[in-house]
């Protein structure tokens, strides 16, 4: 048996939502034996552009039953059919909600007619339930309200029977079968190809653009896992509806893995994606010399095409840092920008550089070393397992920043910072590469091997 489905709402996702209509048509497989519509009550207000899209508004649904008065009776006509909608999540999330808060709890297999329809009939430009009744040419009554959908989703789903030999639908339904569980828009094919490895998978949407970048130690695994459950969170519905496609990279390692996800998360700005996109360094320290020959030591926004001395998240991490060299090397707060002042910095360590009784060149001494602090760092590669036993992976850093990554031959000697370098592409390091590979203190993600130039 066969229940097929169709609800208006106020909203979108049923978190903060109702359901303003619903329709059940039950069906065994051959012909309608029942049928159940109604508007519902749905006790909050019904906004103007839900009430001009679908007919139905706050008069019609004043004396209509609430949901709870007719739980039961929706409970009945849906514990033990198949649970069949066009986007079955949509529907089944509302109504299951509904019921929990009314005390009863669905449990019913679901079906599809999206994503059975893609199967059945293959290659249509759009699975709207609109655009595939007309290429159908299946009449659809009074568009927009559930008992027009309802039963020109039953006429499709005889369609599709007609058309199927069986097996697509056996397929569907049988037991472990992760179909239902699909975004109505991701071909199950796509989802089947991806591998059981580490690396970085991306959620496309209908024009191909990335929306969703994740890392995963097991990718196909990671992936089922924002498919499960039926939440019925705003953001979560959204999500589902506009996944299209899935598409992966495969990486040897974890911290490649995590590495990789921060460069494309930087690069596609994905709006899935919330985590990262405003964690990065800001700020940063320059140096520049005046025409007295005084260096100067300065924190400013990072500015391309110019090499900064160190980086920072925030102006007062950068301040900070250079507050502490200036009182290390006696350095003048005048010439190091922590003051704005015309006369002397009265700092208690300058030695009268911003008045100029002490010379350039000694100052000058002094602030260099506080530059090789700010800026010496060592040079090392991360080294890990390959993709194949003959090779290694190599996580490169350039004193002290990021530089990039790949693979190298395991019997390859004597390599140096200039040789790996040549075999990778630069890439831009963020904070958060920065913070992953400084906060491995114990080792986590390879053997770390210093380099030099030579």
């Amino acid at each position: 048996m066969y229940a097929i489905v169709d609800i208006e709402t106020t909203g979108g996702y049923a978190q903060a939502n109702g359901i303003t209509e619903i329709a059940i048509v039950l069906h065994d497989g051959e012909q309608v034996v029942d049928r159940f519509c109604t508007l519902i009550d749905p006790g909050r207000n019904i906004p103007n552009y839900i009430s001009s899209f679908t007919g139905i508004t706050n008069e019609m649904v004043e004396k209509a039953p609430s949901f709870e008065n007719v739980a039961h009776r929706i409970f009945e006509l849906l514990e033990h059919p198949v649970f069949v909608a066009h986007n079955v999540n949509f529907d089944y999330s509302f109504i299951r909600n509904q019921l929990a808060q009314s005390g009863y709890h669905l449990n019913a297999k679901k079906l599809c007619t999206v994503r059975y329809s893609r199967k059945v009939f293959p290659g249509l430009s759009s699975y709207s339930l609109g655009n595939i009744c007309a290429h159908l040419n299946i009449p659809i009554s009074s568009r927009h309200r559930a008992g027009g959908d309802a039963d020109a989703t039953v006429k499709l789903f005889e369609l599709l029977l007609q058309k199927d030999d069986g097996s697509v639908l056996k397929s569907f339904l049988k037991k472990g079968s992760k179909e239902y569980l699909l975004p109505p828009n991701l071909p199950k094919e796509q989802f089947e190809q991806l591998p059981e490895r580490t690396g970085v998978y991306f959620f496309h949407d209908e024009t191909g653009k990335i929306i969703y970048v994740g890392k995963a130690i097991n990718i196909r695994k990671r992936v089922s896992q924002h498919f499960t459950g039926n939440s019925i969170q705003e953001k979560r519905q959204d999500f589902l509806r506009e996944i299209h496609a899935v598409s992966y990279s495969e990486f040897a390692t974890e911290l490649m893995a995590l590495i990789q996800e921060s460069i494309e998360i930087k690069q596609h700005w994905p709006k899935h994606n919330r985590a990262q996109k405003h964690l990065d360094y800001a700020f940063a320290v320059y140096q520049y010399e005046d025409r007295n020959g005084y260096i100067h030591l300065c924190v400013d926004r990072i500015r391309k095409m110019v090499k900064p001395l160190a980086t920072f998240r925030t102006r007062l991490e950068a301040a900070s840092q250079l507050q502490q060299l200036l009182i290390e090397f006696e350095l003048c707060s005048k010439l190091c920008h922590l003051v704005q002042t015309d006369a002397s910095c009265e700092s208690t360590v300058c030695r009268g550089a911003c008045l100029q009784q002490e010379s350039a060149t000694g100052y000058n001494l002094r602030a260099a070393e506080a530059m090789r602090v700010l800026s010496d760092a060592e040079s090392f590669a991360i080294m890990g397992k390959g993709r194949l036993e003959d090779e290694a992976s190599f996580v490169l850093v350039d004193q002290g920043r990021f530089y990039g990554m790949g693979y190298i031959q395991n019997n390859l000697q004597g390599f140096n910072l200039e040789t790996l370098k040549e075999l990778i592409t630069p890439q831009k390091e963020n904070f958060f590469i920065r913070e992953l590979i400084d906060s491995d203190t114990l080792g986590k993600w390879g053997k770390k091997i210093k380099l030099n130039n030579s």
